[in-house]
């Protein structure tokens, strides 16, 4: 006879509290900072020191987690699955450490585009932080309620940079943004709604255990209303018209923090459902999965070549990437659960870039429309060669950080090619052949309209620019310190994948055999 359980585990040990610190100094700090919101120029400053706490816990996180495997928490001291867990494995927790360090990079960036000795009184800085907050809560939750609450606390932040300035362009963005993911959530709430009715629990470790023994109809719905929100969440094909539609109105440091994290979240809460929490449910979804995967490898770079607005034309490429991820989840070998996995890495710091470049051409040229761009390469050359690098990063082109993943999908992709050609498997192959292709057309097309070209573009002949803006010294030494710390770690890491490619594994394995996720939360009932 089993031994019985109790529903209380005393007093949480404080080595625990590592799991969820970075998040407490995330929701700490935004509300500090609106204490600080009358101190010009101090909300800048405390809000590089909070994210720099922050990065510095995630760094020990992932010591720790090398060391022991996957960390839990529960709070309150409850007995999982009563209460509300947080659970870090490798992949959570580098992509936790990801986000934090491009918040960082963005908010030395955005001292650019803001006054000096600004105050917070647009609440910008604290709205970083919240945002931060929520990301990260996303991807060390080991709840998937909590998930939820964390995807709200993003909405919420970025509607509210989204709004910073209140032009209508901002206002149009905004409306389109939250219609679109206030939708999404109301199908993520009712999926989780279905899930408790038919399992009675939402902690991720649980369902792992209990998913197998439920109705497998009912849980192949939950499973198909979870993926529609997270798609629209991750702006896949066809749930992705909100994403050009709204991340080209901010400024364009909000814009990279955007383009950066958000999608990244749901893409990864999508490969973390179907590949662990309900793998039963998988078969009947991968053909969707495969074919959302095509079109959005395909159509991305190809709304990018025919988009003339550049910070929009950046949009239509993140959607390519998301193709990527998608091809990685609709895969589901180790090799291609480790490239979507390191894609999305990838792409956190990679289009971050690009729209931070972006940024810096709109200042130089005072125009959002490529058509209205030209002659910059002799006016600032080293922009044009960071905006190239990232080009080159998002196509996949070798030994840039973007070339690692794709290899890992095209492995997966012609894995076991010798007993058989599988029909999805090469129509994926050549989709992500294709994205590279039609990724680099798209970049190297912008890259030679905006700065190879010698002026604005006319009606049968090319005309001559008008003056570029000179930018303030101090504008200028932020915005190309911030950005081309971000183009270093692209190369960096390209140049140097073994540790990512090893994390990779390592996440993978944990992914595949949840063994060790599961031990770490300490199940009630289950020996410790």
């Amino acid at each position: 006879m089993a031994e019985p359980f109790s529903l209380m585990i005393g007093m949480t040990p404080a080595s625990e509290w590592l799991v969820v610190l970075p998040l407490v100094l995330a929701l700490m700090g935004s509300a500090f900072l609106l204490v600080l919101r009358r101190a010009p120029g101090a909300p800048a400053i405390a809000a590089m020191l909070v994210v720099i706490g922050i990065i510095v816990c995630e760094i020990a996180l992932i010591a720790r987690i090398l060391r022991e495997g996957p960390v839990s928490m529960t709070m309150g001291g409850w007995q999982p699955p009563f209460g509300i867990s947080f659970t870090a494995d490798l992949l959570g927790a580098g992509f936790a450490l990801a986000a934090a360090i491009v918040a960082l990079i963005v908010l030395v960036y955005a001292e650019a585009e803001r006054d000096p000795g600004e105050g917070a009184r647009d609440g910008f800085h604290a709205l970083v932080l919240l945002l931060l907050g929520g990301v990260t809560g996303s991807f060390l939750t080991g709840d998937l309620f909590n998930l939820y609450v964390w995807f709200e606390v993003m909405l919420i932040a970025s509607f509210g940079l989204l709004v910073l300035g209140g032009k209508p362009l901002q206002l149009d963005a905004a409306v389109k943004y939250g219609f679109l993911n206030i939708m999404a959530a109301s199908f993520f709430l009712l999926a989780l709604g279905l899930l408790h009715g038919l399992l009675g629990t939402l902690n991720m470790a649980d369902i792992i255990g209990l998913a197998p023994g439920a109705n497998p109809a009912a849980m192949t719905a939950v499973a198909a209303l979870l993926m529609l929100a997270f798609a629209i969440k991750g702006a896949a094909f066809p749930v992705n018209a909100w994403l050009p539609a709204s991340y080209h109105a901010p400024s364009a440091a909000v814009s990279a923090l955007l383009g950066g994290l958000l999608t990244k979240v749901g893409v990864f809460a999508l490969l973390r459902t179907m590949i662990v929490l309900l793998p039963g449910s998988y078969g009947l979804l991968q053909p969707l999965l495969a074919t959302a995967a095509i079109a959005s490898l395909i159509l991305g770079p190809l709304g990018a070549i025919a988009e003339t607005n550049l910070r929009r034309a950046i949009g239509f490429m993140l959607i390519g990437g998301i193709g990527a991820v998608l091809a990685g989840i609709a895969m589901p070998t180790p090799e291609g659960i480790a490239g979507a996995g390191l894609y999305i890495f990838h792409a956190i710091f990679t289009l971050t870039g690009l729209y931070l470049v972006a940024g810096m051409i709109e200042r130089r040229t005072g125009q959002t429309d490529t058509r209205q761009m030209g002659g910059l390469y002799a006016a600032s050359t080293p922009m044009s060669i960071l905006f190239f690098l990232l080009v080159l990063a998002v196509a996949g082109v070798p030994p840039l950080l973007g070339f690692w993943p794709k290899l890992l999908l095209l492995q997966a992709a012609t894995a076991g090619i010798e007993g058989g050609v599988d029909p999805a498997r090469l129509l994926l192959m050549l989709a992500l052949l294709g994205n590279a292709v039609l990724t680099l057309i798209a970049g190297t097309r912008i890259w030679a309209h905006v700065f190879w070209r010698g002026g604005w573009e006319g009606a049968g002949s090319e005309h001559q620019n008008a003056p570029l803006v000179t930018v303030p010294r101090r504008s200028s030494l932020l915005t190309f310190g911030a950005t081309g710390a971000l183009v270093v770690l692209v190369v960096a890491a390209g140049l140097w994948p073994n540790p990512l490619l090893d994390a990779a594994r390592i996440g993978v394995a944990d992914m595949i055999d949840p063994q060790r996720y599961i031990a770490a939360v300490e199940l009630a009932g289950e020996a410790p």
